[in-house]
């Protein structure tokens, strides 16, 4: 076990665990972040998508011991209220079926319009690839990112 230092939603956050243990079960079992899901384990449905200094990663891949002095959001993070214009653009557009997916979903929408504020549908698709939603609302997904882009600072 080792103690880490991390900047989680804004907040600096000390943890003892195993420097292998993947940031998605830090947030979850030792920091009670249970908004981030987990999926496949192998960093391909997306389920499991925070942000790492601004860009989408995936949390079940990602050792504790990389993350010292990085900055990590989770969907908790996104908002206090749940009114980020990516979460407000999902709701308009009723985006979510069964749900799982789209904490992992948003956070890879907002980084995508974080770092490009007006995306092309190519670059939008880009984006999202990779992560994987069974219920197939993949067209309001993107509607929503649409909807949202603009609002996005």
């Amino acid at each position: 076990m080792a103690k880490f230092n991390l900047n989680i939603n804004g907040e600096d956050k000390t943890v003892d665990v195993d420097p292998s243990t993947p940031l998605l079960w830090v947030l979850r079992d030792h920091l009670n972040l249970v908004g981030t899901k987990y999926g496949c384990g192998i960093a391909q449905c997306g389920a499991c998508t925070v942000h790492f200094n601004g860009s989408a990663v995936r949390s079940c891949q990602l050792p504790v011991s990389s993350l010292e002095g990085s900055k990590i959001k989770t969907i908790e993070g996104l908002s206090e209220n749940g009114d980020h214009p990516v979460q407000q653009a999902w709701l308009e557009i009723d985006v979510p079926q069964c749900g799982y997916c789209q904490a992992g979903q948003i956070m890879s929408a907002s980084a995508l319009l974080e770092s490009n504020p007006n995306p092309s549908d190519e670059e939008i698709e880009n984006a999202m690839n990779g992560n994987i939603c069974r219920c197939g609302t993949y067209s309001r997904i993107k509607a929503a990112i649409k909807a949202s882009k603009s609002q996005v600072a």
